[in-house]
């Protein structure tokens, strides 16, 4: 079969970039003819398709008025990557295309040529952004947000939900206002891919016809045996910002002294988190930086528990899965998709977000809780991801959704 793989990035960015390079590994290996389309960067990955990807802008900085115009026309409707798409169908005719995110960098723009050659298009949601939140995060002003799903985008500019500048809210507002407008994703898109049964809910919540939705719960590697664990500390593991709640775990971890916590990772709170935990003293919390994934991994299989304190609604996170895959007990907010990983006493403990106090009282009860029965939440997390979120179950999901069972 022959898939082409559709994302603005093919650097390992995030966790959307990494697994779709996983996804396409794995289909080669399986025999499929694996193509790309993407923007140009010196940190992407290799591709025989690289000659097709068009140009990369760094949205975060000025360029001067001729270029930041052509980046504000390409965020609402990119003509350059149309017509390298357009090439690129005619040249290698693919039997499904797979979309992942594309706003802001490629727009709607590539999908009418899509449209216009009837390929069959699959499209795996790894934010709210179709959903129609133009932040696609679904947060904003420090809680979730669902405020524009009456299709009033002016909230995006109102609440200044990209960032406190207004243009490129008014560009998101105008961009996502466009995109329902034409129904770009409803036309093209014959199955839409949801990592975890909530983001199935709200795309049914906020009008999608429930037929074009298949539940694909995201997949981790199974290590053949649980990690060690024994290193006495609990880790968090992923971007330090506003929405990941790390605010009220610091507060709250503050007051457990007893506890070591290392985080792992950057982001725009690092600098606020840290000066946070100097105030309260709290000598427990060590901020150890970016760290490359193996280096990750080691720290990872030494730690007694992984934490995801996000306020925001998380779809299916990975750092839950490879805890779990670990044969690590995970304490996680009571958000999203995480209570569909998590179960509270069973593999970890679920805590009410941004809730200090509840931070507090689920500490503690880890804390107390047993060697054995650490060992047991641990041993039920690797249960789960061995019953639910294998690459070999998934792979038969796409491959299904792409209407292909063999």
């Amino acid at each position: 079969m022959r898939i082409l793989h559709v994302n603005k990035f093919f650097d390992l960015h995030g966790g959307a970039e990494v697994y779709m390079h996983e996804l396409m590994q794995k289909q080669r290996e399986a025999g499929h003819e694996v193509h790309a389309f993407s923007t140009t960067s010196e940190k992407n990955l290799a591709s025989a398709d690289a000659g097709a990807f068009v140009t990369r802008y760094d949205l975060g900085k000025r360029h001067g008025l001729g270029t930041d115009a052509v980046i504000a026309a390409n965020y609402l409707w990119n003509l350059e990557a149309r017509r390298a798409m357009a090439e690129l169908l005619d040249r290698i005719k693919p039997d499904v295309v797979h979309l992942h995110n594309i706003y802001n960098h490629l727009s709607t723009s590539v999908l009418a040529p899509i449209r216009k050659r009837g390929i069959r298009c699959v499209q795996t949601l790894h934010d709210y952004k179709v959903v129609g939140c133009a932040n696609y995060k679904m947060y904003t002003q420090g809680a979730p947000c669902e405020r524009c799903k009456t299709g009033d985008y002016r909230n995006v500019v109102r609440y200044r939900c990209v960032n406190e500048a207004l243009l490129p809210n008014v560009l998101a507002a105008l961009e996502m206002g466009l995109a329902k407008t034409r129904l770009s994703y409803e036309k093209t898109v014959q199955t839409f891919l949801c990592p975890s049964k909530f983001m199935r809910e709200k795309m049914e919540d906020w009008g999608q016809p429930p037929g074009k939705l298949t539940y694909a719960p995201n997949p981790t590697a199974f290590p053949a045996a649980p990690a060690p664990r024994g290193g006495g500390y609990v880790l968090y593991a992923g971007r330090l910002s506003a929405e990941k709640g790390l605010r009220s775990f610091v507060e709250a971890a503050a007051r457990i002294p007893e506890l070591p916590v290392k985080f792992v990772g950057r982001g725009p709170e690092e600098s606020a988190l840290r000066t946070l935990a100097d105030q309260l003293g709290a000598t427990n919390l060590e901020f150890v930086g970016f760290l490359p994934p193996a280096e990750l991994a080691r720290v990872r299989a030494r730690a007694e528990a992984v934490l995801l304190p996000t306020l925001m609604y998380e779809n299916c996170s990975g750092s839950l899965l490879e805890a779990m895959a670990d044969g690590i007990p995970c304490l996680a907010t009571r958000i999203g998709g995480n209570p569909e990983l998590v179960t509270d006493g069973e593999n970890g403990y679920l805590v009410t977000p941004g809730d200090v106090d509840d931070w507090v009282r689920n500490l503690r009860r880890f804390l107390a809780a047993p060697k054995e029965v650490r060992d047991a939440m641990g041993r039920e997390g690797r249960a789960r991801i061995h019953e639910r979120h294998t690459w070999e179950a998934h792979l038969r999901t796409v491959l299904e959704a792409y209407h292909v069972t063999t």
